[in-house]
């Protein structure tokens, strides 16, 4: 007798609840695609995924308490055989750069998903990369050609601590502060100290030395 076939388990994760209804309702047309579960930020995502175990988690980048670069690296470390399609609207190269290297299988700018995102899904899902086309076309740029000094760099980041880390991640985004205090739960001169240490420990002088590191070295801008 031959078993019914395993549906394919998926996690949405976006913090507006508008596009993870609108996700949902695509991906339902699938009838051997299940959306397991859903989440409204990082951290969220990352414990949904862990408790679920989904196949497939599309993922948007920018969202409250984790961004969605770091739970990118926290799902793929935890769920190895978990693939991560990134849903976003932001298309710079760096960006495209960091996020594969976090492990993600996919890109996909939102302004594309109505074409695409059923294609998009069935890609990762079998465990191959897709990229709309004009991500496609950065990629073909060469954009994952290693920089100068690359190592150099993460050996100088690996004495940040997880929540400097953090403030890293955010501060690359273009949060200030105030923001990253609320996105993390912490007051805005406890975020002032993490910073201040992270620029002192990585030789950085200013803001914008610190957007240009983190853009360099893993974390996302804008």
């Amino acid at each position: 007798m031959r078993l019914p076939k395993k549906k394919l388990r998926i996690l949405i994760a976006d913090d507006h609840e508008m596009v993870r209804q609108g996700l949902r309702r695509v991906l339902g047309t699938r009838p051997d695609w299940e959306v397991c579960g859903e989440a409204a930020n990082g951290q969220e995502a990352v414990d949904q995924a862990r408790r679920l175990r989904p196949d497939v988690v599309v993922l948007d980048l920018s969202m409250p308490q984790v961004g969605g670069l770091v739970a990118t690296r926290e799902i793929r470390k935890a769920l190895p055989q978990t693939e991560v399609l990134i849903f976003t609207m932001h298309d710079s190269e760096q960006l495209i750069r960091e996020v594969l290297a976090a492990g993600a299988r996919g890109y996909l700018l939102k302004t594309d998903a109505g074409t695409v995102l059923l294609a998009a899904v069935e890609s990762v899902s079998r465990h191959q990369p897709f990229f709309t086309s004009k991500v496609g076309s950065l990629v073909l740029r060469g954009f994952l050609t290693p920089e100068p000094g690359a190592a150099a760099g993460e050996a100088a980041r690996g004495t940040l601590t997880k929540r400097e880390e953090q403030v890293l991640d955010l501060v690359t985004e273009g949060l200030s502060s105030k923001e990253i205090a609320k996105t993390l739960g912490l007051s805005a001169k406890t975020v002032e100290t993490h910073r201040s240490n992270l620029m002192r420990k990585l030789n950085l002088h200013s803001v914008s030395a610190v957007v240009r590191y983190g853009l360099s070295r893993g974390a996302i801008g804008p």
